[in-house]
């Protein structure tokens, strides 16, 4: 047996009771008063030194048996007033960075009705404006038992933390170092201390017992105070760890940061980044989440990386774990595919991410990360899918929360067809690695190489990815790089939590923003920590997930010029827009450093800085947001002040090459319809505010967008007329307070006829981008415009196929003047009427909202009787009746011979038939619906859309069948 040397020295518990928080009486009762103290030197020190101690105060509530969880709290005090001093909370400076707060009755000041039990009180202590605030040293709230007057007991030595379940201060010991242990009990009884199992000190008739032992060993160490009073017992446990030596070990050959699967599929090397840290330990479910010495990472000469193989691993097992810091932080691997967040995978359905394994309730906190050798691997079936030109890019930006009911994968990728058949060839994702809760945007992200599960599994992601590829269509993932949130384990790793903020320290993070606008933790990408990251992030989703680029929020962020106070506010956003050098380095660099992992990957930045840094960033390659919102939507409404949205074409810019992705709408700005129908003009009966008039504005804004050169992108549901605010609140009111909340998702528009019919147009101009003859004229800048006055033309020319956009954003009658490039008949492209143009400037008037896109072909094979031009053949397609019936009739007319196939899509896009009427002659042939789709009783109401294939031509049409 081990002997464990005791040193009893005579000692007042009372004079060591020196906590973060300590209480008197030390064991308060539900109806009595106490007097809470808090010392400014301990936790995360928020209030240490504060140079006004007159100025603090509390943020008091309480924990009852009707609480939810350890973050709701009950009964709080003036909640509202937490930003400004309250007399009422005014804590007493004791000096010595000690504040008190007395409570006379604790059930009557928070006026807690009988009945219900006080589990604890939960407080802070703060400054007037709440800009400090005093917590535990990991940040988190600070509570104290409440107790009932059974007999209890708790440990006032080694120093506890006041957390929900308090646990000691970190107890950095070493072999033949003594710890002072002190127990304390609500009433006098035999009272005990043992450490590992061996009485170490024990008194009869006392309330408290104190001990000072010698540790006599490495690894896990447990102490154990107990209190006997008749036959009633009470006991507390403290467990704490006691290093072996540190080993220093270089890293093994070709390993990097994070996971390292070896072969065997039964071993993983883990490395962890964590320069100047002291001792790093591995925590997880092949321990029991125990510091075990066989889990002590190994430290490299350098004192950056700490490394640990691990053995005996079940290839396909998925194991969770955590990196135990310097005996007081627990964090995920920054590197994990996957974590567990025991705050919200409760509230992802199973529906969408079956099987997820439950986090580890009751043996760790915080979120953990998660390994898996020989995990299940994706079957590509694209393998060299041929991006389409960056600068014929058609970008439709989602939000999958947003934009299926189901917020996962699986149904967004049942929705590729839809888009297809819209015409779009990108899809831009707004950011769907791991950010802090479920119901986000995504850039307030944490973990950057783990698809957020409230989306579904990693491979659901991959063959969402390979579909659009077979569709032709690329994808690119919107990732927020310029900063991470507070529950990132490398913004937790080096914090300074005195002042709230990234320690002076951090490898990857400046104290405070160099620049406005910045939320969350601003990130130094000057740091070659950073830059490593930052590259291994982007090799990672182009090479594990075959993504096409990248859209990076708040790209002119990615600079350390200091244009903020030294407390990241009074900032110049006038001087952080200027031309940056240094900027400039480092996007050059990142650029080349993602053509290496991919060639031709996008790159697009969301910028927004002086033209002379964006046209120098656009002529090395990169594509830059242009958000022609305001203009766009002044026109649609009818006003002429700022309605000019020539800035949406790079040569207004004066850019060399058409690298400038242009908007109408985008996740950041307020919907065109919306304002609209809200702020529309009008004059006499004609209103923009009539939703089929607001329509039809959106529709002439389309022709001129889409008809614009270079690459364009659509915010979801933009084709329809989405006109939902973008502040609307989940009651449907609006507010700026309701910015990031869900929306509604409107599928249902594609019922109404107006909508559709924008839709409609909207598809017919993108196929009009990606027509043959007509393809180049969109990749190139030969482009004239006069976009200033109500009547606004636009004019695309290449030696053989132009279009001429004309059209009235005013509210009356307007005339204008436009020159075709040549003379001869032209085609209106939604119409089929001709015009004989004159190569010379030719008068118009159009009515308000009229618009015309015209082209120099006849590539809509518009006929006015006799045999098609040039022997074409002909294709006509009719629902009867429509809306109709499972038992109505398709009828189709051909005008020559040839193969006939129909296709059945819901609104969706999802294939709902598919019928091979086989060889045909010149004619017109009925086909009955349920002939061509099979199980008539099947068919729910709804809209439908026919496509029929004949002689490599396809024509299409909209079917609504009622019950």
């Amino acid at each position: 047996m081990k002997k464990i040397l005791l040193l009893l020295f005579t000692c007042s518990v009372a004079a060591v009771d020196a906590q973060l928080l300590s209480v008197s009486p030390s064991f308060p009762l539900d109806n009595a008063s106490v007097t809470i103290t808090v010392d400014g030197a301990k936790g995360n020190r928020g209030l240490f030194n504060y140079l006004n101690p007159g100025d603090v105060y509390v943020h008091t509530g309480v924990i009852t048996n009707l609480s939810a969880n350890s973050s709701d709290w009950k009964y709080v005090k003036f909640s509202q007033n937490f930003n400004t001093p309250n007399a009422a909370l005014q804590a007493t400076y004791l000096g010595n960075n000690r504040y008190a707060f007395s409570i006379a009755n604790i059930r009557s000041y928070y006026g807690v009705p009988a009945g219900e039990i006080i589990k604890k009180i939960a407080i802070l202590f703060r400054n007037g404006a709440g800009s400090l605030v005093q917590r535990n040293t990991d940040g988190s709230d600070m509570y104290l038992t409440v107790y009932d007057g059974a007999l209890a007991g708790r440990f006032v030595l080694p120093p506890m933390e006041p957390r929900y379940i308090p646990v000691p201060e970190p107890i950095q010991k070493n072999v033949g170092d003594t710890i002072a242990a002190a127990y304390r009990s609500s009433q006098t009884g035999t009272i005990s201390l043992f450490l590992n199992g061996q009485l170490i000190n024990s008194l009869p008739g006392a309330d408290s017992v104190y001990a000072n032992p010698v540790i006599t060993a490495i690894g896990p160490q447990q102490l154990v105070g107990r209190i006997t009073n008749g036959a009633a017992t009470a006991s507390d446990t403290i467990s704490f760890f006691i290093s072996p030596t540190q080993v220093m070990a270089a890293l093994p050959a070709g390993v990097a940061d994070g996971i390292n699967y070896e072969a065997g599929d039964t071993s993983a090397i883990l490395v962890l980044r964590a320069p100047n840290k002291n001792k790093v330990s591995v925590l997880g479910e092949f321990n029991n989440w125990t510091e075990q010495a066989g889990y002590q990472m190994n430290k490299t000469p350098d004192g950056k990386f700490f490394w640990l193989r691990l053995t005996g691993l079940t290839p396909g097992t998925e194991y969770a774990y955590q990196y135990y810091i310097d005996g007081s932080l627990k964090v995920a691997d920054p590197y994990t595919q996957k974590i567990l967040d025991p705050a919200n995978d409760q509230y992802i359905p199973s529906t969408t991410y079956p099987n997820l394994n439950p986090y580890p309730a009751g043996k760790t906190t915080g979120i953990v990360s998660v390994l898996q050798t020989k995990e299940t691997a994706y079957t590509w079936q694209v393998n060299n899918f041929s991006r389409p030109d960056k600068h014929g890019l058609v970008i439709y930006e989602l939000l999958i929360r947003d934009f299926v009911g189901a917020h996962d994968w699986k149904t967004v990728k049942d929705s590729i067809a839809y888009l297809k058949n819209l015409g779009i060839n990108t899809i831009e994702l707004m950011p769907f690695n791991e950010f802090e809760g479920n119901l986000s945007w995504g850039y307030n992200p944490d973990f950057y190489f783990t698809p957020d599960k409230y989306y579904g599994p990693k491979n659901t992601v991959k063959a969402f990815v390979d579909e659009c590829h077979k569709n032709g269509i690329a994808v690119v993932m919107d990732i927020a790089l310029n900063h991470s949130f507070g529950s990132s384990p490398m913004v937790q790793m080096y914090f300074d939590a005195v002042n709230n903020r990234p320690d002076i320290s951090n490898p990857w993070f400046n104290p405070v923003a160099k620049h406005a606008y910045n939320v969350g933790y601003d990130m130094n990408h000057e740091s070659p920590d950073t830059k490593y990251y930052f590259d291994r992030i982007t090799a990672f989703w182009l090479k594990e997930y075959k993504l096409d680029g990248f859209r990076f929020d708040l790209a002119k962020g990615f600079t350390q010029k200091q244009t903020c106070d030294n407390g990241g506010n009074n900032c110049d956003v006038n001087g952080w827009s200027n031309y940056d050098s240094s900027r400039v380095a480092i996007w050059k660099r990142y650029y080349d450093s993602i053509q290496s992992y991919s060639a031709s990957s996008y790159v697009i930045l969301e910028h927004f800085a002086a033209n002379s840094e964006e046209l120098d960033l656009s002529n090395y390659g990169m594509l830059l947001w242009g958000n022609e919102n305001y203009a766009f939507n002044q026109a649609t409404m009818g006003y002429s002040t700022g309605w000019d949205f020539s800035q949406a074409l790079s040569t207004a810019r004066g850019w060399t090459q058409p690298n400038l992705v242009s908007y109408m709408e985008s996740h950041d700005e307020e919907r065109l319809m919306y304002k609209n129908i809200s702020y529309g003009n009008g004059a006499g009966s004609y209103t923009i505010r009539d939703p089929a008039t607001g329509l039809k504005r959106n529709e002439m804004a389309a022709a001129f967008f889409l008809m614009m050169p270079g690459p364009k992108m659509i915010w979801q549901f933009g084709e329809l007329g989405y006109d939902y605010s973008i502040n609307t609140c989940q009651d449907l009111t609006v507010s700026n307070n309701c910015r990031t909340d869900a929306k509604p998702i409107k599928w249902d528009y594609l019922q109404n006829a107006g909508r559709l019919h924008l839709h409609d147009v909207y598809a017919a101009l993108l196929k009009l981008r990606n027509h043959p003859l007509y393809k180049s004229a969109f990749l190139t800048n030969r482009v004239d415009q006069n976009l200033s006055a109500a009547f606004k033309w636009l004019r695309l020319t290449t030696d053989t196929s132009n279009v001429v956009v004309m059209g009235n954003f005013d509210v009356s009658p307007a005339p204008g003047s436009v020159t075709f490039p040549t003379a001869g008949t032209w085609y209106d492209y939604f119409t089929g009427e001709t015009l004989t143009a004159t190569g010379t400037a030719q008068n118009f008037t159009l009515q308000p909202g009229e618009y015309h896109v015209y082209v120099n072909r006849n590539i809509n094979n518009t006929t006015t009787g006799g045999n098609p031009p040039g022997g074409q053949t002909t294709l006509a397609l009719a629902v009867l009746p429509n809306p109709a019936t499972a038992s109505g009739q398709l009828k189709i007319d051909i005008s020559a011979s040839g193969r006939l196939a129909i296709s059945i899509t819901d609104i969706t896009g999802r294939q709902c038939a598919y019928y091979d009427a086989g060889a045909r002659t010149q004619g017109s042939y009925r086909f009955r619906i349920h002939e061509v789709a099979g199980n008539a009783g099947a068919w729910a109401a709804g809209i439908y859309f026919i496509r029929v294939d004949f002689n490599g031509q396809s024509v299409s049409s909209r079917m609504v069948i009622v019950n």
